[in-house]
C-alpha cells in the first residue's frame, strides 16, 4: 500500500492522480449534499412549512459540528500527508490517532452544551412559538449524535491521506443510504416529523462510523487509531488545529451568519425562513461539487510540498482550478434552468417557492468560480500558511458577510439580503488570488 501511495501522490500523471483523488471526493460531497437535503426533503413532504422552517433554524447546529470536523479532518489530513511526503510514517499515525480521539471528545462536549443550553440556543437561532417544539425535537436527536457526526466526517477526510478516496466515499454512502431509508419511516410512518429526520441522521452517521472503525482496525497501513500512537505534543495538536483552523472558522462563521440571516428573515415570515433553508441546501450542490474537488486533491498538495516537488504541486493546482471552473459553470447553468422545479421538489407551497426561486438565483452568482477560493485556501494550508486562509474564512462568512446582511436589509429589504452571500463570495475569491500569489512567491 505504501508503494501505491507513493506512486499516486508523487509520480502518477497529474490528470489521472487528480481524477483518482477528486472523483471519489466529489461523489462523497454529492452524497453529503443528498444527506443534508434528505431531512429537508422528507420533512417537506409533510406539507408543513413550519416543520421545514424548524429544520432550517437548526441548520447552524449541523454547520458547527462540521466546523469541528473540518478543523480536525482538514488539519489532520494536511499534517499527515506532509509527514508521509517526508517519510515520517510514525508521525502520520500520531496525527490520525490524535484526530480520532479528539473527534469523540469534542463531540461529547458539544452534546452536553446542546442538551444543557437547548432553550436559549434555539431562541437565539430564531425559533418562535410556532417552530420551537419542532426545532427542539430535531435538536435533541442531533445532540446525542454529535460525536458520531464529527467522527464520521473526520474519518472520511483522513482516509484520503493514504489514497483511500474510494473507501472514504463508501463510508459516506453507507451513512447517506441509511439516512434516506430511515427518513420516510421515522418522519411519515412513525409520525415523528422533524425529530424523526434527526434520528435518521444520527443512525446513518453511526453506521458510517462502524465502517470507518472496521477500516482503521483491519485495512489501513499508514494510519492508526491505536492509543499508543496518541500524542498532543511535538506539534501534533498545534499543527492540526492551526492548519485546520481556516476550515473550522469558515464553517463556524457560516453558522453565525446563518443564525443572523434567519433572525432577519423571521421578520418576513416563516415562509421566507423555510425558503432560505431549502435554497441553502440546494446551493450546496454547486458549492460542494467544487469543494469536493479541492478537498480531494489536498493530500496531493501536502505530500508534494513535503517531498519538495513543487513543479508537480503547481501542475496539480492549475489542473484542479480548471476542473473547478468547468464544474461551476455547468452546475450553475443546470440549476438556473431548473430553479423552480428544484424548489418545488422540496415543498409545493407557492409562497415558499416564490421566495426560493428569487433566493436561489441570487445565491448562484458566485457559483462558477467559488472553487478557486477553496483551491487557494487548501494550497495555503498545505504549505503551512494557515493565517491568510484564516483571514479569507473570517472575511467570507464574518467581517464581510454579516455587516452586508444588515446593510442590505436596511437599504433594500429582502431583495438586498439575499445577495449578501454572493457579494462576500466574489470579494473573497479575488482576495484569495492575491493572497495565494504572495504566498506562492515566498515558498
Amino acid at each position: 500500500m505504501e508503494t501505491t501511495n507513493d506512486e499516486l501522490m508523487g509520480r502518477m500523471k497529474v490528470s489521472r492522480a487528480v481524477s483518482k483523488m477528486a472523483v471519489p471526493s466529489v461523489i462523497s460531497s454529492l452524497v453529503t449534499v443528498v444527506y443534508n437535503m434528505a431531512d429537508t426533503f422528507f420533512v417537506g413532504q409533510t406539507g408543513d412549512s413550519l416543520q421545514v422552517a424548524a429544520v432550517s433554524l437548526t441548520n447552524p447546529i449541523f454547520i458547527l459540528l462540521m466546523a469541528a470536523a473540518n478543523m480536525l479532518g482538514m488539519g489532520g489530513s494536511a499534517v499527515a500527508s506532509m509527514a508521509l511526503g517526508r517519510k515520517e510514517d510514525t508521525r502520520a499515525k500520531n496525527v490520525s490517532s490524535f484526530v480520532f480521539y479528539a473527534s469523540l471528545v469534542i463531540g461529547l462536549a458539544v452534546m452536553l452544551i446542546l442538551l444543557v443550553f437547548m432553550n436559549p440556543i434555539l431562541t437565539l437561532f430564531g425559533a418562535d412559538a410556532d417552530t420551537y417544539a419542532f426545532a427542539r425535537g430535531y435538536t435533541i436527536h442531533i445532540s446525542y449524535g454529535a460525536p458520531l457526526i464529527i467522527l464520521s466526517a473526520v474519518s472520511g477526510t483522513l482516509l484520503r491521506v493514504e489514497g483511500a478516496s474510494k473507501e472514504a466515499m463508501i463510508g459516506n454512502m453507507i451513512g447517506t443510504v441509511t439516512n434516506i431509508i430511515l427518513d420516510p419511516i421515522f418522519i411519515s410512518v412513525f409520525g415523528m416529523g422533524a425529530a424523526g429526520a434527526a434520528m435518521a441522521t444520527t443512525i446513518g452517521n453511526a453506521c458510517a462510523c462502524v465502517y470507518y472503525l472496521w477500516y482503521y482496525l483491519k485495512k489501513t497501513k499508514l494510519l492508526s487509531i491505536s492509543p499508543k500512537y496518541f500524542k498532543c505534543k511535538d506539534q501534533v495538536m498545534s499543527k492540526v488545529c492551526t492548519i485546520g483552523l481556516p476550515s473550522a472558522i469558515l464553517s463556524a462563521l457560516m453558522s453565525v451568519s446563518t443564525i443572523i440571516l434567519n433572525q432577519i428573515l423571521v421578520a418576513y415570515g416563516n415562509s421566507a425562513v423555510a425558503a432560505i433553508g431549502i435554497v441553502f441546501k440546494a446551493n450546496m450542490f454547486i458549492t460542494f461539487l467544487q469543494m469536493g474537488v479541492a478537498n480531494g486533491v489536498q493530500p496531493l498538495f501536502g505530500y508534494n510540498y513535503g517531498a519538495r516537488n513543487m513543479n508537480r504541486f503547481f501542475d496539480i493546482e492549475r489542473f484542479t482550478k480548471i476542473c473547478c471552473i468547468i464544474i461551476g459553470i455547468l452546475s450553475v447553468l443546470l440549476f438556473y434552468v431548473f430553479r423552480e422545479p428544484i424548489i418545488r421538489l422540496f415543498i409545493n407551497d407557492d409562497e415558499v417557492v416564490r421566495y426560493g426561486v428569487q433566493m436561489l438565483t441570487a445565491y448562484m452568482i458566485s457559483g462558477p468560480f467559488i472553487g478557486l477560493l477553496f483551491v487557494n485556501m487548501n494550497c495555503m494550508q498545505s504549505v503551512g500558511h494557515a493565517f491568510p486562509a484564516t483571514i479569507l474564512s473570517v472575511l467570507r462568512q464574518g467581517i464581510l458577510l454579516i455587516p452586508l446582511l444588515y446593510l442590505l436589509n436596511a437599504a433594500l429589504g429582502l431583495n438586498g439580503v439575499i445577495y449578501g452571500q454572493s457579494i462576500a463570495d466574489c470579494a473573497t475569491v479575488m482576495l484569495s488570488v492575491i493572497f495565494w500569489h504572495k504566498v506562492k512567491s515566498s515558498i
